[in-house]
């Protein structure tokens, strides 16, 4: 249910703006798009579990208001990142 160590090394060696970065707002959104994935399998088999739900929904909010300050910051880098991501239809 939660990402591995590995996983998360591999979305921010992926996600980063710079050597030391792992911090940016895309790092972030990339390791919340990772956690949202999982948890939306999870619910596949779970779906009783408004608990995690509750936590879905919390990192989603969570994710959306780092998207809307990227935008707000660099509209090239926030197309980017939806792009990379798959996040826009």
């Amino acid at each position: 249910m939660s990402i591995t160590t590995e996983k998360t090394r591999e979305l921010i060696e992926g996600f980063r703006t710079h050597d030391s970065d792992t911090g940016s707002p895309e790092v972030q959104v990339a390791l919340l798009t990772e956690r949202i994935v999982n948890l939306t399998e999870h619910f596949k088999t779970h779906h009783k579990d408004h608990t995690s739900r509750r936590g879905l929904l919390k990192l989603v909010g969570q994710r959306r208001r780092l998207l809307n300050y990227l935008k707000k910051q660099d509209i090239n880098r926030y197309r980017e990142l939806i792009g990379r991501l798959g996040l826009r239809k």
